[in-house]
């Protein structure tokens, strides 16, 4: 009985010590962290964290920035930028864009949320009013630059991170508009051409574009700063070597961004831009997340113990010993392992473009890149359904189906109120880098209830048959569990390793069928998450496998955990 708990104990372990962690580290030197609500123009609720330094106060006005997250993203991403902010004396917002988060949507809507944003920043008294800054990643570039052009005179100057002026989402621009600006534009950018109408991120120098916006009649030099500050007019360009979403959690990008404050803004306190510590918050909130993991396991083999559960537990022979498994065909092993990997690959792109062109945002569908999921998932269920037939059959446990539900919704229930403590006692949810687990808000919970039953179809039918093909009780433990990691996440390993190699080698991504497959850069950039995600999921499914015999429990535990994760990290497109 008592290890039973050691899993549940070890996971809540690390989930406080990593939730201590990241508390401190955003809470250095006397910085307030609060998470706030307020009404847009439009009557909107937005969302924000605001990072308040003790210099701070009505009597002492501080300079301010407005924070933006990137798309499908949330205010917590930006925390990089927002603590070392706040450690050189600027009141930081960290916005939620409309659609985002806890902000009410839909996104794109009232300027993304920025105009929103700076006029809340601007009604603080703890803020200089004469010493605003803006700074967006990605989409919160536009963010920014929303608020730039319906309140022109009403900032001093602007980062704008892997994001542009110009068309699609914001006003062209021009040598004095928007003010003072600096740009860290990666030269592993993924999205050279949307942004800058380059095909290749390094030679954005080139840009036409961008020689508009600084007044040039060359090649841009990195480095070097064009224009005036005291006119508001100076730019700069940085070109760090990474990716689009590796400049949110960058020591270069987001020193550059330091430094720009440091010379076009008055108030803050003068630290060097290689002084850095939110890194800590990083490890912190990553090892919450793992212990989080451990926690659910943990959770779910304490659960069995409890009498109402005590029936799913895989009964063993009076004699102690399993029952031999059927011998492994090397070569159909092989087969299956490979089909299982490659094929969600492979349907990844075709999936994304298909729900793109025609499940679009709607009432009752109301996340774009949830919908996109689902139909990955659907067709994905159906292929696996079909293949079903030439998986080796295994004996099946009957009757739990009601048990498999509870405890799913148990265990579930136990992690949800382990991070809502988080969230109440440290301000943070668990996360690393672009993979983060947030609470709910009321609206996507009743989203999730929605998006829960195709991606329960899914679970449901593709981990019972990788179960079938690669779980056997006779295999080592970490063999059943490596290979089930590889069959739901080594596809994805192979296609971002094929596709960031591409990045890498020739400057672009490849996009086979431009014409066809539409948002080649952003889908690419998802499918990221899908490799923590899956094998995530194949650890927890082996591990209730282990201890059942089904796999029913576990299926059902990753279609809670997983729509919770997805529709409580992306955005809304639709009014719900």
């Amino acid at each position: 009985m008592r290890a039973r708990w050691t899993l549940a104990i070890a996971g809540a372990v690390l989930m406080l010590a990593g939730s201590w962690l990241a508390h401190l580290t955003q809470t250095a030197g006397g910085i307030k962290v609060t998470d706030i609500r307020f009404t847009g123009a439009k009557g909107n609720s937005m969302s924000a964290l605001l990072y308040t330094p003790p210099n701070a106060t009505a009597q002492t006005p501080a300079p301010g920035i407005l924070a933006v997250l990137g798309y499908i993203n949330s205010r917590e991403t930006q925390d990089g930028f927002a603590i070392e902010f706040a450690r050189r004396g600027y009141v930081v917002l960290a916005l939620d864009q409309t659609g985002h988060g806890y902000s009410d949507g839909p996104a794109f809507a009232n300027g993304f949320g920025g105009p929103d944003g700076l006029a809340h920043l601007r009604s603080l008294a703890i803020v200089d009013k004469a010493n605003i800054g803006l700074e967006g990643h990605s989409m919160g570039g536009w963010t920014i630059l929303s608020a730039a052009t319906a309140m022109p005179n009403d900032y001093k100057a602007m980062v704008l991170e892997g994001s542009s002026t110009g068309k699609p989402f914001a006003a062209d621009g021009t040598p004095s508009w928007p003010r003072n600006l600096a740009l860290v534009f990666a030269q592993y950018e993924e999205f050279s051409t949307l942004m800058w109408g380059v095909p290749k991120a390094r030679d954005v120098v080139n840009s036409p574009k961008l020689w508009a916006l600084f007044g040039a009649g060359a090649a841009v030099e990195p480095g070097r700063v064009y224009g005036d500050i005291a006119q508001g007019t100076a730019r700069v360009l940085y070109t760090p070597a990474m990716t689009h979403p590796a400049e949110h959690i960058s020591h270069e990008a987001i020193g550059y961004a330091l430094d720009w404050f440091g010379k076009t803004l008055s108030g803050g306190t003068p630290l060097p831009a290689s002084d850095q510590i939110w890194f800590r918050k990083e490890i912190g909130t990553g090892l919450a997340l793992l212990g989080f993991v451990a926690f659910l396991i943990g959770m779910f083999d304490a659960l069995l113990e409890a009498r109402m559960f005590s029936r799913l537990i895989l009964p063993v022979p009076v004699d102690g010993t399993m029952p031999a498994d059927a011998p492994v065909n090397r070569g159909r092993w092989l087969g299956a392992l490979g089909l299982s990997a490659l094929i969600p690959a492979i349907t990844y792109y075709p999936a994304f473009a298909l729900a793109g062109a025609y499940v679009k945002p709607q009432a009752w569908l109301p996340q774009g890149i949830t919908n996109q999921i689902v139909v990955w998932a659907l067709i994905n269920a159906v292929i696996a359904l079909a293949l079903m037939a030439f998986a080796p059959k295994r004996a099946r446990r009957r009757g739990l189906v009601g048990l498999s539900v509870a405890i799913a919704i148990a265990t579930i229930a136990c992690g949800y109120l382990a991070l809502f403590l988080a969230d109440l006692v440290f301000k943070v949810d668990f996360r690393f880098w672009i993979v983060a687990l947030k609470l709910l808000s009321g609206k996507q919970a009743v989203m999730a209830l929605i998006y829960l039953a195709p991606l329960t179809a899914f679970f449901v039918i593709a981990l019972h048959v990788m179960h079938r093909n690669f779980s056997t009780l006779s295999a080592s433990r970490p063999a059943v569990y490596l290979t089930n990691i590889a069959a739901l996440a080594g596809g994805f390993v192979m296609l971002l390793g094929l596709q960031y190699g591409a990045l890498w080698l020739t400057g672009q991504l490849i996009d086979p069928a431009p014409a066809v497959i539409t948002g080649m850069a952003l889908n690419t950039i998802v499918a990221i998450q899908f490799i923590p995600v899956m094998a995530i999921v194949a650890v927890i499914a082996t591990f209730t496998w282990r201890r059942t015999g089904s796999s029913l429990p576990g299926a059902l535990i990753c279609a809670l955990l997983v729509t919770w994760y997805v529709v409580a990290g992306t955005a809304t497109q639709a009014a719900f």
